[in-house]
């Protein structure tokens, strides 16, 4: 028998079945005890949604938690003490650890997302919560929500957005939440699960996984809200609390689409925007207990509107998904970070660290990319690398050496190596081009380029 089957031996659900649709293990019937009460925290122990859990965190990866625990080790520990942690589940007397604060500069460069790590056994408790849960919610949540959840995508999202435009609704309503993981209310969140969920098990984990704090600089803070972006459960946390906010919006008879906090409603007018952003704040502050940002909130055209990093577009009588300039003013600030000219990397190094950020990006905004700007892009990504090389190569001497061997003639690589231009200028230079041609980089050193 191999390992990850041993881990977590017995057995409680009945006719167990694999979900094709979020390849997530689902029972067709919960574990019942002689009573008929839901026995829910034997479903979530049961062996195989424990093992998925277990591959599911160590695909995930992850930085360690608190306790120092990497990833790789988990595996190992759980056969050690994975009874334990069962156990431990069962008879109510699991203890989460606090989770680590890791600040994440946003995109847009206005201060830093807040991120609560885990740790890895907690991340693994959270994974095997969240699968039994997802398969009780998900069905049950709005067609117009589409972040986190199984075989939903913000690829989605976008083109429902499109198509909305598409019918006649021209006027978005943004609604910003701030600080939205922040500020959900825990006894409200606990009373929205509490309508399913009748193991009192299960509830008080999740308290417990509320309630863990964050640990700051060997301090740990306690709040009465928030759910910490960073674990497995708080997703679909947040998804429970704004299902609230679809079933209103949907009674409403609204046009909307929701990617977790990122919620935008399409109407036909420019008043009727105005009276649905007063309305739909009103009910997030009166009924939701959470706080609309004004400043980013408002009534614009799709064309003007940033949701996930696109816009819709109105070309040739059609309507299209282009990347917004924001979220390519975030490409090149990026790139230009990797490319620091004073970085002090490697070449190797920065067209490493630049191909994962490509491969990632381009995976992203595939849809709305146009081959125009894709040549624009990948002339600029060039351009930044022979800039990047000009600088590493630093003494005249040695610039002068590197170009002769580029095959630049002794003349034109003294003029070249002594100019007094700037290293972006001179990355421009013809000889530059003819020394350094794209082929340089996407043959000879596996430069990825965007298209």
């Amino acid at each position: 028998m191999k390992t990850e089957q041993m881990l977590f031996g017995f057995e409680t659900l009945t006719d167990v079945k694999r979900d094709k649709g979020n390849d997530v293990y689902i029972a067709n019937s919960l574990s019942e005890s002689s009573t008929g009460e839901i026995r829910l925290m034997e479903s979530i122990c049961e062996r195989v949604n424990m093992n998925k859990a277990l591959k599911r965190v160590l695909k995930n990866g992850g930085a360690p938690g608190v306790d120092g625990m990497k990833t790789g080790r988990l595996k190992a520990f759980l056969f050690r003490c994975g009874d334990s942690v069962k156990e431990e589940m069962l008879n109510g007397s699991y203890t989460p650890y606090p989770v680590r604060r890791k600040e994440i500069p946003k995109a847009d460069g206005a201060g830093v997302r807040l991120l609560g790590i885990p740790t890895v056994l907690d991340r693994f408790t959270q994974q095997a919560i969240t699968q039994i849960l997802q398969a009780i919610w998900d069905h049950t949540f709005s067609d117009s929500s589409f972040g986190y959840r199984p075989g939903r995508s913000q690829a989605q999202a976008v083109e429902q957005f499109r198509q909305y435009v598409e019918e006649g609704f021209t006027y978005a309503v943004n609604i910003d939440l701030s600080k939205f993981f922040d500020r959900v209310n825990h006894d409200r969140l606990m009373s929205r699960l509490a309508q399913r969920v009748k193991d009192k098990r299960v509830l008080k984990l999740i308290r417990a996984f509320l309630n863990s704090g964050t640990q700051v600089n060997d301090i740990v803070e306690f709040s009465n809200e928030g759910t910490p972006q960073g674990g497995p459960l708080s997703p679909l946390l947040s998804n429970i609390v704004l299902d609230e906010l679809d079933k209103e919006l949907e009674k409403r008879g609204h046009r909307f689409v929701r990617y977790a906090d990122d919620l935008v409603i399409l109407v036909r007018s420019s008043n009727a925007g105005e009276r649905v952003k007063k309305s739909i704040s009103r009910y997030i502050t009166g009924k939701l207990k959470l706080k609309v940002n004004e400043e980013k909130s408002g009534v614009t055209r799709p064309w003007g509107t940033k949701f996930l990093g696109f816009r819709v577009s109105k070309m040739y009588g059609k309507t299209l998904v282009v990347i917004h300039p924001k979220a390519i003013e975030s490409f090149k600030k990026k790139v230009r970070e990797i490319t620091r000219f004073n970085r002090g990397v490697s070449l190797r190094r920065a067209i490493s660290e630049l191909n994962r950020y490509i491969i990632g990006w381009k995976g992203y905004f595939a849809k709305g990319t146009r081959s125009k700007l894709i040549h624009e892009l990948n002339a600029w990504i060039v351009r930044r690398l022979k800039a990047f090389t000009w600088c590493q190569w630093r003494l005249p001497r040695t610039k002068i050496s590197n170009l002769e061997k580029l095959g630049i003639e002794n003349e034109e690589a003294y003029k070249l190596g002594n100019t007094r231009k700037g290293h972006w200028r001179a990355s421009k230079h013809q000889y530059m081009n003819y020394a350094m041609p794209l082929e340089w980089f996407t043959k000879e050193r596996g430069l990825v380029l965007l298209g």
